[in-house]
Order: C-alpha cells, then sequence, then structure tokens
C-alpha cells in the first residue's frame, strides 16, 4: 500500500472511527493482498509509512472474497472484476485475508 493510501485510510479512520470502516482490497496477489490488509491492521511492516506503529485494526476484506462478492449486483461485480477473477489464485488470497484476520 503505497504511502499516500496510508495517509487517507489513517485521516479517515481518524474522522470516521475504525468501527465505522471496512477496507476492500483488490490486489492481483496474495502476498500483495496480505501485505496491505497487514498495514491497514497492525501497521505498516515496511516501517515507511503514515501507518508505522499504528495499529488500526480495520476490517478488511479482498474483492474477490465469498462474503464482499455477494454484497454486489452480479452483473456490476461480472463487469468490473469477473475478468480479473478468472486469472487469479482466489484460494491463496483468501488464505492470506483469513490469516490477518486471525490476528487481530
Amino acid at each position: 500500500m503505497d504511502l499516500e493510501n496510508q495517509k487517507r485510510v489513517k485521516e479517515f479512520a481518524e474522522e470516521y472511527g475504525a468501527e465505522n470502516l471496512v477496507v476492500v482490497l483488490g490486489a492481483a496477489e496474495g502476498e500483495a493482498a496480505g501485505l496491505a490488509a497487514e498495514t491497514v491492521t497492525l501497521g505498516d511492516p515496511t516501517f515507511a509509512g503514515p501507518l508505522t506503529g499504528v495499529q488500526l485494526g480495520l476490517a478488511v476484506y479482498h474483492v474477490c472474497e465469498p462474503e464482499i462478492k455477494e454484497e454486489f449486483d452480479p452483473e456490476v461485480y461480472d463487469e468490473q472484476v469477473g475478468m480479473m477473477e478468472m486469472v487469479l489464485d482466489i484460494d491463496d488470497i483468501c488464505d492470506e485475508m483469513n490469516a490477518i484476520r486471525e490476528q487481530l
């Protein structure tokens, strides 16, 4: 997660409260999704951004996880994510996201 997005997430958490936010990621690989999820929950593991040492504990999901996918209109989801979903390792992404959530 780049530094600008870290800053924006931190500002939203301060303004609206962490309990009122859900972060939805769209990274193409499980490792990248896991790193971004760790950043918004436990703090920036690279120690380079605004979330270094800041544990926001935000709810975080990947757009391809079943519990998020079911929230979308199926036609819109298919149009916006369907092609990408066909080439992703969804199981790997879900495993990474679950591992991060289990750490909370």
